[in-house]
């Protein structure tokens, strides 16, 4: 199945788009889904400890069941003061 991605700040800019598709088997976690993203772009690998990913516009747990039509979209960590 294809999943949306939706992607924000400096991953945005690493892969030079808002939104990427990939096409995944379901079920599919959260963690699936990084997995198989670190794995066609392992330049992104510096974030995997710390990305944050957000499923219908709530924050998401590596065990969290995703499907197709869901909103799915990963934030970099942020920091400010």
């Amino acid at each position: 199945m294809a999943y949306q991605v939706l992607l924000f700040a400096t991953l945005k800019e690493k892969l030079g788009s808002n939104k990427i598709s990939l096409d995944i088997e379901e079920p599919l976690t959260v963690a699936d889904l990084l997995s198989h993203l670190f794995t066609l772009y392992p330049h992104l690998q510096p974030y995997q400890k710390r990305i944050l990913v957000a499923v219908n516009q709530n924050y998401a747990s590596p065990t969290q069941l995703v499907k197709p039509e869901d909103e799915i979209a990963l934030f970099p960590p942020v920091s400010g003061g």
